[in-house]
């Protein structure tokens, strides 16, 4: 969770890394402003919140605070993102847009890369859902729930259901419901760590 300028700072340059965004010529920054990354922004946008929120919600920056929400409100609906703020750790990698809904009490450590059609949440109306550990991959379409745990280093096959936990790192979770089908170097799959 973001708690200084410090943290935001490594947020982004995390994130930024996470989604490939490159920054270092002319050309890179004028194709992003002619056609920015959407989720990018989104991100950018989610990371800048945080750390109003986080640090800075007193006095006259409570209404940049809400103005903050309302923007990030816009593009959420625009992409088809439910992520609350204060969920994921550094070096989120979101690949796709589309369908992603998240519950506000999950919490998702660092170097997560998760696709399309994703749901984490709470299960039977109870409030506790998941807590997942640190370079997780997420297929699309896994559906992750409940007051469960998942260990680091582990990869979500796509359409996964996840209705328990794993302790054990190194896996493959795949099927309805999930269970370890194979073991994964996580590494292969999110480069950037």
């Amino acid at each position: 969770m973001i708690s200084s300028k410090e943290d935001y700072i490594k947020y982004l340059n995390q994130d930024k890394k996470a989604l490939g965004v490159k920054s270092k010529s002319l050309e890179d920054k004028l194709v992003r402003y002619i056609s920015p990354n959407p989720i990018w922004t989104f991100q950018k946008r989610m990371r800048k919140l945080e750390f109003y929120n986080n640090c800075k919600n007193k006095g006259i920056f409570k209404l940049y605070v809400f103005y903050l929400k309302y923007r990030f409100k816009k593009i959420s609906i625009k992409l088809g993102f439910s992520i609350p703020i204060n969920v994921f750790g550094p070096g989120l990698s979101i690949v796709h847009y589309g369908t992603i809904v998240i519950n506000s009490r999950t919490k998702v450590g660092s170097n997560c890369r998760m696709h399309a059609c994703v749901n984490i949440g709470a299960s039977g109306g109870k409030k506790e859902a998941p807590q997942i550990g640190d370079n997780v991959y997420i297929a699309p379409g896994a559906k992750i729930y409940g007051d469960i745990t998942i260990a680091n280093n582990i990869a979500i096959g796509a359409n996964a259901v996840v209705n328990k936990s794993f302790n054990e790192e190194h896996i493959v979770l795949g099927g309805i419901p999930a269970k370890p089908i194979g073991e994964v170097n996580i590494k292969k799959i999110i480069k950037h760590i």
